[in-house]
This record gives C-alpha cells, sequence and structure tokens, in this order.
C-alpha cells in the first residue's frame, strides 16, 4: 500500500496558498485509483482545514509538525507533545526581551483557541485583523490563558532582525525545536513557530504508517520541519522552490509548487 503524506504550503499549495484545479483534479484521480494520501503539515488544524476543505482529505491529517493528529472519519483528536508551563515561559521570555508578541495557539474540546497580549507591531496587528479573526479560532487575551491549557505551539512574526535571534535561542533549548522562514505578508517579514523538540512530522508519519499499514511511504515538503518524514520515507521528494537542504535530502526534486509541480509528478509517477 502506498501512502503519500503532503506539506501544505509551498509544496501542495500554490503561492495563492489554494490547491489549485489541476492539483484538485489529480488527487481525484488518485482517490479513483485507490492510492492513500494524507496531510502533513505545520500549520494549526483549522488553519489548514479552511484551505482543503472540500478535497475529499478523508485519512487521518497531521497538523502543528505532528503534535496533532485528526481522524475525520472518526472525529478523533489525538495530541502528543504538548508544551508545559516552563517551556512556555522560556517562549515568552524570550519573545519579551525581543519585543514579539508570542501567539499561543490551545486545543480545548476540539477547538482551537489563540491567546495573546496587546500586539506590539503592525504586522502582528494585521495578522490578528486579516487572518485570525477570519478563522474559526476563537482570541483570547494572553492573561485568560489557563494554567492547564493543552498548547500545541507558540507563533510569532516580525521583522528579521527580531526572529532569527530568537529561533537561534529557543532552538538551543534541549525541550524546545523552532521553525522559520520567510512569511506570506511580504519578505521583509519573518515567521517562527515553537514546538517541544519531540514533537515532529516524522514521528506522526509513522504512527500512521502502522496504524494505515502502509507498505511504501510517499512525502513532499519544501521546509526544515519537513525533514524528520524525509528521513523515513521510502521516497521522498521536494519542489523546485525548497529550500536547498530539502533538496539535497530528497529522493528527486520535481517542479515548482506555483506551477502544480507536484500534481504533474504524481501524474507521471501513477500514470493518472
Amino acid at each position: 500500500m502506498d501512502l503519500i503524506f503532503f506539506d501544505l504550503d509551498g509544496t501542495l499549495l500554490n503561492d495563492a496558498s489554494e490547491i489549485s484545479a489541476f492539483t484538485k483534479q489529480t488527487l481525484n484521480l488518485l482517490s479513483r485509483k485507490n492510492i492513500a494520501y494524507t496531510l502533513a503539515t505545520g500549520r494549526t488544524m483549522h488553519s489548514a482545514q479552511s484551505v482543503v476543505e472540500g478535497h475529499d482529505f478523508d485519512l487521518p491529517q497531521i497538523f502543528n509538525n505532528g503534535v496533532t493528529i485528526w481522524d475525520p472519519q472518526t472525529q478523533r483528536l489525538t495530541l502528543e507533545n504538548l508544551l508545559n508551563q516552563s517551556e512556555i515561559a522560556v517562549i515568552f521570555d524570550v519573545a519579551i526581551k525581543h519585543e514579539t508578541t508570542p501567539f499561543v495557539n490551545v486545543i480545548e474540546s476540539n477547538h482551537q483557541h489563540i491567546f495573546h497580549a496587546p500586539p506590539q507591531h503592525e504586522i502582528e496587528k494585521e495578522l490578528i485583523n486579516t487572518h485570525f479573526s477570519h478563522s474559526k479560532a476563537k482570541l483570547f487575551d494572553i492573561e485568560a490563558l489557563p494554567s492547564n491549557g493543552q498548547v500545541t505551539n507558540i507563533s510569532m512574526i516580525g521583522k528579521a532582525e527580531a526572529i532569527h535571534p530568537m529561533w537561534r535561542e529557543l532552538n538551543s533549548h534541549q525541550s524546545l525545536v523552532a521553525y522559520s522562514g520567510v512569511a506570506l505578508e511580504g519578505d521583509d517579514y519573518w515567521w517562527l513557530d515553537v514546538h517541544h523538540r519531540h514533537a515532529s512530522k516524522g514521528a506522526a508519519v509513522t504512527n500512521l504508517k502502522q496504524q494505515l499499514g502502509a507498505s511504501n511511504v510517499i512525502c513532499f515538503g519544501d521546509g526544515d520541519n519537513d525533514l524528520s518524514m524525509f528521513a523515513l520515507a521510502d521516497e521522498s521528494y521536494a519542489p523546485e522552490n525548497a529550500k536547498v537542504a530539502i533538496k539535497e535530502s530528497a529522493t528527486a526534486v520535481i517542479g515548482h509548487n506555483h506551477e502544480d509541480g507536484i500534481a504533474r509528478f504524481l501524474r507521471e509517477r501513477f500514470s493518472l
């Protein structure tokens, strides 16, 4: 049994953060041939679901870089490697030092809540007004963050001169891992996403491989958070726009994400 895992941003999605009509048709062709596929993304569950809704992702899906697995058939949510209070405190201290607002993602009764302090920069206000306020996530003041909240990850956005040293400092912590990249809001801004170090796409992919009885795992991704699943995949493919280290780790480099590179490869690979 082949089992395909798709990263979203920079991989399955085009530069408008959408699944193109050509890619949607390709997914339908995979389904008709009973070729199994699902998601393995760094996005939160609700952020990802707003993009893939209506595209027939029926198998368990990986979110938050492996912290969250959602099974749409059984409506079961599995959470692993959540951030504890001491780890949250470390992240807060680093954010405060660099005058950046942390956005704390919490899962409660299968719903996403986001807790944050008053935004300090226009880009943070824009993120709240144009993204979070239009999502299914509920926004709360950071003072309301429950001490027993199930914190999946903490994200931030800012200029490179603030994000880069935060990335280095947080990755030096034994219990944390931080990923970063250029933000959709413009090349001047970078995003930062912090998780427990034991959380990874690779660990979640391994669990689903065993659960679904797959014999051949095929992964597609473009960023540092995809390396863990590339390491265990039978086949791994990076689009042309991927980071250099990702392309060097892949079985092969295929077409660019905004040119339907993954879909075109799949049509050839599986004779769709």
